[in-house]
């Protein structure tokens, strides 16, 4: 196997790792927003983050405007990403919610084309289709009743297929490193959650809950920031780098399965026959994102249409 090849692979493998830990978030959040209010944790969860990521941020040092801007705004659209989801997911379903956020798969490719240019392939098309068919099976057979939380879930669903657009654009430019773009959007989201908790009612910035008699919730938070964002959102930024969005939109995809076998082993919630065969549905649809290769000439047309939009 060649070194790009490798590294398309490990790229891959990354992402479906990625997928299996914020697959399980859900559980874990859940048992923290039992001690503490969305945009408190979210600001915890960040800020830590960024804390323990600061120092990645001296390499922004020499970053042009335009970068800079760049950074920024992927940052603010991660936090209208996780504003809406975390509180689409109190006002409706888990079933709505996981079929909903999973129209970003569907979303991306369509993105990606009017943006950047690079027109979805058959297959990627099919997997699309796949994927979609999966979460559809997955949100019990489509039964949905739409309210506000199904508008805010699928308000996220295309901030996610922006983001991941936004992001492969960004991280085309030299000099940018996927740990200090990461350490960078985690400020952003960490300011604009203390933000608006403390422009929200009291109820929305509370004590912290003590360490000595709340070791579950840490124990959740800790998880959150190593896992589900550290380590979770830097494999993204590095992935994307050597990988389309709709490839990557693809791999992510399979993270309603994922929370599904979480859900069912850890939380001991029981899931339908007709849930699993959604669930792998989802799980082919990303394996066939993996095991495409595309030609090197729509290779060579993909960079030349990514090189386009910064000359």
């Amino acid at each position: 196997m060649s070194s790009p090849a490798r590294l398309l692979l490990l790229s891959d493998l990354m992402l479906l790792a990625v997928a299996a830990v914020w697959g399980s978030s859900y559980g874990v959040v859940k048992s923290a927003l039992a001690f503490y209010p969305v945009l408190g944790l979210l600001t915890l969860r960040f800020g830590l983050t960024f804390v323990l990521l600061a120092p990645a941020l001296r390499s922004l040092g020499g970053a042009g405007a335009r970068t800079l801007g760049g950074v920024f705004g992927t940052g603010v659209l991660l936090l209208g990403i996780f504003v809406c989801e975390t509180y689409g997911v109190l006002l409706t379903s888990a079933a709505n919610a996981a079929f909903l956020i999973s129209l970003c798969v569907m979303l991306t490719p369509w993105v990606e084309w009017l943006w950047l240019g690079r027109r979805p392939t058959r297959v990627e098309g099919a997997a699309v289709l796949l994927s979609l068919a999966g979460a559809w099976l997955l949100a019990g057979g489509g039964r949905l009743a739409f309210n506000a939380g199904d508008g805010l879930i699928l308000l996220a669903a295309l901030l996610r297929a922006v983001n991941v657009c936004a992001t492969r654009r960004l991280m085309q430019r030299p000099g940018l490193s996927p740990l200090a773009l990461t350490a960078a959007q985690s400020g952003v989201v960490a300011a604009g959650c203390a933000a608006l908790a403390w422009a929200a009612a009291p109820p929305a910035w509370p004590p912290l809950p003590s360490p000595a008699g709340h070791a579950a919730f840490w124990a959740c938070v800790l998880y959150l920031v190593l896992a589900c964002t550290l380590f979770a959102f830097f494999a993204q930024n590095h992935a994307v780098r050597r990988s389309s969005p709709t490839r990557v939109s693809l791999l992510m995809g399979s993270e309603p399965a994922f929370g599904a076998l979480f859900a069912c082993l850890w939380l001991g919630e029981r899931i339908s026959a007709a849930a699993w065969a959604g669930g792998a549905l989802i799980v082919a649809a990303s394996l066939l994102a993996t095991v495409v290769r595309r030609s090197p000439r729509a290779a060579r047309r993909r960079s030349g249409a990514i090189e386009s939009i910064y000359m």
